[in-house]
């Protein structure tokens, strides 16, 4: 009997070794099977264990592919590698504007004289202080929705928030509904805390009720994750309509909502999914993108009667946000810095979006005037772990669309963009960079 792990050992030295590259199409199992003598189930357990060491992508209905690139020994990938010396970051995504530091620094000196230093180093609550709940639910606050200070909770960031939202309402095997491309993290989150991911299907106005109804129909959801306000990574912004309708139907179910806002900012007129279902909704938000994510805060307004169970939550997890932390979002919001920032952003975000229109003009892209990032549909016979590579060669990197799949056999040939973090020039040039490569299709032998 063949081991199948020797036979996948072979395979991964001819991918190391470049006779594998990136993007080709391996041949049928059934075909390996006879070029190595072995049986069809053997093929298929070698498959399999390449899979497993990321080093093939299989997609439905086309076969299977040498990933962008082999993984090292201990698990790296060259990829991730490459991406993170590359001299053009278009994964990273954090906003910044001209003059921020020194716009932050004077509401930080009050808190670095040594007797409130002392206290603010102190371990911080989950549900921070009277002041400080006033000033995130003045800071959250839309026309039409303000969250309680009552029902506000403070994480290290927005990441831990959703954690700990997830962790308070489903058990280890619980199904939760998501977009079918959703925020990578949020996959993380899920393995960790022993949750499935259940992919609800789209169309331009975000979740489709039918399709949620069918998924809850076949076995019941314990909650829902959604991105209803400048989606990540598509940009797409729910109805007003479908989120009353989406709002009805929760509450007819009475299914637990986990939103996450924390693009929402640029997106001033998106109101809360919790205005329609206030006794479910728990809302997500954090500094991370208003301001800076060295030194963030993550919100959560949850329902009245859950502030005890998502508090438990938070402490159980030690994500409980830093007491200093909590004080200079506090000072910053009363100063107006955020406000101020906010602005800046906004129209930060609509100039890189000018640069994007003027340099992808043609392509097909998902994107939203006020977003700092873009979906890009890439054309044929690109797939985006090639492409994700040849970007990665000439300096740039951005995300394959496979990072935000919900379904692993789905995989979407597109890359998202983040414009936030390249300054503008950067950016411009590396979008037309990025044009040139895809016009030019990929190399003859990169298969697929």
């Amino acid at each position: 009997m063949h081991d199948y792990r020797s036979i996948a050992d072979r395979i991964a030295g001819d991918i190391a070794a470049g006779r594998l590259r990136p993007g080709q199409q391996l041949p049928p199992q059934r075909w390996f099977a006879r070029r190595h003598r072995i049986a069809p189930s053997t093929a298929g357990r070698v498959y399999g264990e390449l899979v497993r060491r990321g080093l093939v992508v299989g997609e439905v209905g086309r076969g299977t592919f040498v990933r962008a690139a082999p993984v090292v020994a201990q698990g790296r990938a060259l990829i991730e590698a490459a991406i993170a010396s590359a001299p053009v970051n278009l994964e990273l995504n954090y906003p910044a504007v001209a003059g921020q530091s020194e716009l932050l620094a004077p509401s930080l000196a009050p808190l670095l004289r040594g007797d409130v230093l002392t206290e603010a180093m102190r371990p911080g609550a989950a549900d921070g202080t009277a002041s400080a709940r006033e000033a995130a639910a003045d800071l959250l606050a839309l026309p039409g929705w303000r969250p309680a200070p009552a029902q506000l909770l403070f994480t290290g960031n927005a990441r831990q928030a959703i954690a700990a939202a997830l962790a308070s309402l489903v058990r280890p095997g619980g199904r939760v509904g998501v977009e079918e491309l959703t925020y990578p993290l949020v996959k993380e989150i899920a393995g960790r805390l022993g949750v499935v991911l259940v992919p609800v299907g789209s169309d331009g106005e975000g979740v489709r009720l039918d399709a949620l109804a069918a998924l809850h129909r076949a076995g019941p959801l314990s909650a829902l994750y959604l991105q209803p306000a400048l989606h990540n990574p598509t940009s797409l912004s729910m109805s007003e309509g479908r989120r009353r309708q989406l709002g009805l139907l929760v509450g007819e179910w009475g299914l637990p909502v986990v939103e996450d806002r924390i693009w929402s900012f640029l997106s001033p007129d998106a109101v809360p999914l919790a205005v329609h279902a206030p006794g479910l909704v728990h809302v997500v938000d954090g500094l991370s993108k208003r301001v800076a994510p060295g030194l963030t805060v993550g919100f959560l307004a949850v329902p009245e009667e859950r502030v005890e169970a998502v508090g438990g939550a938070v402490r159980s997890g030690g994500w409980s946000a830093g007491r200093f932390a909590v004080e200079a979002a506090v000072r910053w919001a009363g100063d107006g810095v955020v406000r101020r920032l906010v602005e800046e952003k906004r129209a930060d975000a609509a100039r890189r979006q000018g640069i994007l229109a003027e340099h992808l003009e043609g392509f097909t892209v998902r994107t939203d005037p006020r977003a700092y990032f873009a979906w890009w549909e890439l054309p044929a016979p690109w797939r985006a772990d090639t492409f994700t590579a040849a970007a990665a060669a000439h300096g740039i990197a951005v995300t394959p669309g496979t990072a935000f799949a919900v379904d692993p056999h789905r995989t979407p040939n597109a890359v998202r963009l983040g414009l936030a973090s390249a300054p503008e020039g950067e950016l411009a040039r590396a979008l037309r960079t990025l044009a040139a490569v895809a016009a030019g299709g990929p190399p003859k032998n990169a298969g697929g």
